[in-house]
């Protein structure tokens, strides 16, 4: 389920598979995370992830991408299937 409030990021839990999700800016994080997906002008989107509970957020590597045909929603729903699958998991292009 999708949360998030309306025209905000759409923001979900999710644990992340073997190997992890990779970040901008510390690497790979592991564990239970927090994923915010935001829209930014230009029909691009930004993916954020943090551990659950904690305050720092981190670029998922890959990020900022076009929003896919599909809409932010479709976007943010791969996001956390790959993030799920683990291995170093990356934004889908």
């Amino acid at each position: 389920m999708t949360g998030g409030q309306p025209g905000g990021p759409l923001v979900d839990q999710v644990t992340a598979g073997p190997g992890g999700a990779m970040t901008d800016d510390v690497g790979v994080i592991t564990g239970d995370l927090t994923v915010a997906t935001s829209a930014l002008p230009g029909g691009r989107a930004r993916v954020d992830v943090q551990y659950t509970g904690a305050e720092e957020w981190y670029t998922l590597t890959g990020s900022p991408v076009p929003v896919p045909p599909g809409g932010l929603a479709a976007l943010h729903d791969r996001v956390l299937a790959r993030i799920r699958e683990g291995d170093a998991a990356e934004v889908p292009r």
